[in-house]
């Protein structure tokens, strides 16, 4: 069992994953989706997790989000071991910490594109005004401003992933993390939101892990690791 580190001597990293494994109970079947993972995320990295189908790979997104639990090991991000906080304290900090991009946007269609970035923040404690200014700077950042009206149904696939990605670093989270964000994109829209990813990661700082599929979209990380059968490996699956 080997730590995949790629952060300083004594690191302690922003993400810290130790002997995690997942079993879920189907039926009367225990199936084991991960298998003593040792994981550590630097802070300001850019990490690409790809994988077959399967692999358990989403599985690990949700358990660095908090979304899910370990069956056994630890989890611990910013500092603190969030599988063992209770279910509220649980929300709390993901509201506070973690932003999401989904492959299909998740966005709500019967509200415009301003309104769906906004969602998040009504779990915290800013007033209205405070609400509409970290939104506007939200759609600046992707580049929808002139798109703050429309609704879902009125955008192209990259923009309602734009819209996705502002609604994720809305209330600025400490990481960020897609889960195939350019998995229903043609290659131009796909490269963009790649684009969009980058920059949000170099220019200003943002912790990204990336579950993907795509060799082109891993190639925009600053480092891959691969998930296989439930172990992380530095070398591609064969």
């Amino acid at each position: 069992m080997s730590t995949m580190n790629d952060g300083k001597p004594g690191d302690a990293g922003l993400v810290r994953i130790d002997g995690v494994e997942k079993t879920f109970r189907r039926a009367s079947e225990d199936v084991h989706v991960l298998a003593r993972l040792d994981l550590v995320v630097p802070q300001g990295e850019f990490l690409a997790l790809m994988g077959p189908s399967g692999s358990g790979k989403s599985t690990l997104l949700n358990l660095i989000g908090g979304l899910d639990r370990p069956t056994q090991g630890t989890v611990t991000v910013a500092g603190e071991r969030i599988d063992t906080l209770s279910d509220r304290r649980l929300a709390d900090w993901r509201a506070r910490h973690i932003g999401f991009v989904f492959q299909l946007y998740n966005l709500m269609p019967v509200l415009t594109a301003e309104r769906n970035v906004e969602l998040p923040l009504l779990l915290t404690h800013l007033g209205k005004a405070e609400r509409q200014k970290h939104v506007a700077t939200a759609l600046a950042m992707v580049g929808l401003s002139h798109r703050a009206k429309h609704y879902p149904r009125t955008l192209s696939g990259g923009e309602q992933q734009r819209v996705g990605i502002a609604r994720g670093i809305v209330t600025d989270p400490t990481l960020l993390l897609c889960d195939e964000p350019t998995g229903d994109l043609d290659r131009k829209a796909g490269d963009e939101i790649l684009n969009l990813l980058q920059a949000l990661n170099r220019e200003h700082g943002k912790t990204i892990i990336m579950v993907t599929h795509d060799p082109h979209a891993s190639a925009r990380a600053s480092r891959t690791v691969y998930l296989n059968k439930g172990r992380l490996s530095n070398e591609p699956v064969s």
